[in-house]
């Protein structure tokens, strides 16, 4: 297993006790939700559907390449990398 550094946004960072930046132990971004879970229980209905589909508003990516155009769930983490958990912002109108 791979340990991981997940940057957490301020909206979830109640869940993590107040952190913005926690470990993980994962070799890909499911296990790396399941660790997540885990350690901080609550946070993965935060982020995925009832299915256990990541949720449409929540973007992740991997050393910041979306992982919707890598492999989703199943792309693949090494040592070292940086997750970042980023929930969507929709903009206003004028």
């Amino acid at each position: 297993m791979a340990t991981i550094n997940v940057r957490i946004p301020q909206p979830l960072q109640k869940l993590t006790q107040g952190k913005d930046v926690v470990p993980a132990e994962a070799n890909d971004i499911k296990a790396l939700l399941d660790d997540l879970e885990s350690k901080f229980p609550g946070i993965k209905d935060r982020l995925c559907d009832e299915t256990g589909k990541l949720r449409r508003f929540i973007n992740i990516y991997v050393n910041e390449e979306d992982v919707r155009f890598l492999q989703g769930e199943k792309t693949a983490l090494k040592e070292g990398d940086e997750v970042s958990i980023i929930p969507a912002i929709a903009g206003g109108s004028r």
